[in-house]
């Protein structure tokens, strides 16, 4: 997901490693690899963090992660499914630059984006006191992909430098204190977010959160697009004389890892798999115990949790009796 400023009169996470220094792309022969992320920004969060955001990149093998450099160092490793990181223990009254480079699930690493520059501002003295809690946020959709938020300013001993927009728990955007609205891109048609918004000042104390906005979407989404693909289902004795269901299916290309499961037995969710690291590349796999009696039959399908935290759409269903291989 990612924010979009616009003008006041308007609005269990996995770490990925990938290279160390600045070293040069690596491609496969073919030669292709992500492109440079764009709509890269840079803004001051406190006077030692600095919010950097960039737009998604499209890639035809999934991106995997992307890299954040302040000047030449590495800094970050982020999931493909996150658009955003803040820098932190930097120094006040310093001017940074940062770039960002997107890596692809076939482990190719583009280039790097353009330079944004940031200032933090000056420290000040002890400051332990919040700003107050944003009131009065509101919304709209706007089309099936976007939604427009602002709410009212919050007041602080000093100064506002910022406001943090969170979708449930996580912070997915970020504006400058002088703002108090702003533009979300990149949602999904027909789904329903929560919205809420945190105030910081310089000291980087953060605001309690104000009252959420609940908003959905136009449109309308099957969730075909996101569900995984080439599913197979089979049954088999296993050595305690009992049958198990052997599934085996790709994963949806998807912005971000995927890395949980939930399964649909005979048309209820029967059980969730949680991939503890990095999915296994290419086919999944997972076997689950279905009982001691030959001839049963049972309906399979299998859906995916995205990184937005959405479920999305069932795969296609697979037929399977104990005891006899599974009819696609």
């Amino acid at each position: 997901m990612r924010g979009v400023p616009v003008p006041l009169c308007l609005c269990a996470a996995l770490v990925f490693v990938g290279s160390c220094g600045w070293g040069g792309p690596v491609e496969d022969e073919s030669g292709r690899l992500p492109a440079a992320p764009v709509g890269v920004t840079a803004a001051a969060g406190s006077a030692t963090t600095v919010h950097v955001m960039w737009n998604a990149v499209p890639s035809a093998a999934g991106i995997h992660g992307y890299e954040v450099y302040r000047g030449t160092t590495k800094i970050e490793d982020v999931p493909g499914s996150q658009h955003m990181v803040d820098a932190t223990r930097l120094q006040p009254a310093t001017r940074y630059v940062f770039t960002v480079r997107a890596r692809d699930t076939d482990g190719r690493l583009g280039p790097p984006s353009r330079e944004v520059r940031a200032t933090t501002p000056a420290a000040t003295a002890s400051d332990h006191s919040a700003p107050t809690r944003p009131g009065g946020l509101r919304g709209r959709t706007a089309g099936s992909r976007a939604v427009q938020l602002s709410w009212d300013a919050s007041t602080d001993d000093r100064d506002v430098l910022s406001y943090d927009v969170y979708q449930g728990g996580s912070k997915i955007h970020s504006v400058g204190g002088a703002q108090t609205a702003t533009v979300l891109t990149g949602l999904r048609p027909g789904t329903r977010y929560s919205f809420t918004v945190r105030a910081r000042d310089a000291a980087g104390n953060l605001s309690p959160a104000g009252s959420p906005v609940r908003l959905t979407t136009a449109g309308s989404d099957d969730g075909r697009d996101t569900a995984p693909t080439d599913f197979r289902a089979t049954t088999r004795l296993g050595g305690d004389g009992a049958y198990y269901l052997d599934l085996v299916w790709v994963a949806p290309r998807t912005d971000g890892v995927v890395t949980e499961y939930q399964v649909h037995l005979d048309g209820t969710a029967a059980t969730s798999l949680v991939f503890g690291g990095t999915p296994p590349p290419g086919r999944a796999t997972y076997s689950f115990y279905l009982g001691r009696e030959a001839g049963e039959h049972h309906r399979v399908r299998i859906r995916a949790r995205l990184p937005d935290g959405t479920w999305r759409g069932l795969s296609e269903e697979r037929t399977v009796t104990t005891g006899a291989t599974a009819v696609p």
